[in-house]
């Protein structure tokens, strides 16, 4: 029997209505779509309200975190065609960098892997803040460059892979989390579930 498995780290965040969807409900909707199109487990964090990233581009955010559980080998590229179908799918539009929308849907990481290499994940994660906002790399860089900064994937993150170990940072989400300005974390407080709790399968 085949037991080789995917374990995709997976950011949501949405802060505009899609049609008769909230924001909430299409967070909701997207990870459970994630799952019936991956045949997967979708462990999904409680949803978690956040000031809009950057200050003033929109409405308060709400964001989650998944552990995704996929059966067989997911090619990264392939992963991330699969997010970007979904967010189209919920009417995502990708005019802004970094401005309001339906929906977004980030890879964080896949397991222990590192791409392309340690040193251009390096480059990516080190790069200057005011550079983060014009420079878009032009491949899939893993794990996320800016996922240790941000308390608004950190938070939902905890709630679903604690564990889950940086593979080039060598610290865990706990430890990423807990590094993290208080008044930063303090910004994402939580909301009602609209899933299931993340042990059931």
């Amino acid at each position: 029997m085949d037991s080789a498995q995917t374990q995709l780290l997976v950011a949501f965040g949405a802060n505009q209505p899609h049609g008769a969807l909230s924001p909430a409900e299409l967070v909701t909707a997207a990870a459970q779509a994630l799952g019936v199109r991956l045949g997967a487990e979708v462990r999904l964090s409680a949803l978690y309200r956040t000031p809009c990233f950057p200050a003033g581009a929109g409405p308060d955010y709400v964001n989650a975190a998944a552990l995704v559980l996929a059966p067989g080998i997911i090619a990264p590229d392939a992963a991330l065609q699969t997010l970007h179908e979904i967010e189209a799918r919920f009417g995502r539009e990708r005019r802004v960098r970094w401005g309001a929308r339906t929906l977004d849907i980030d890879l964080l990481g896949i397991g222990e892997t590192v791409l392309p290499d340690r040193v251009e994940q390096t480059r990516w994660r080190n790069l200057p803040p005011e550079d983060q906002a014009r420079l878009t790399p032009d491949r899939l860089i893993l794990p996320h460059p800016r996922l240790q900064d941000r308390a608004f994937v950190l938070v939902p993150l905890a709630d679903v892979a604690a564990d889950w170990r940086h593979p080039v940072l060598g610290k865990n989400v706990a430890e990423m989390l807990a590094a993290l300005p208080a008044a930063a974390r303090a910004e994402v407080v939580q909301m009602p579930l609209l899933w299931p709790p993340v042990a059931s399968g």
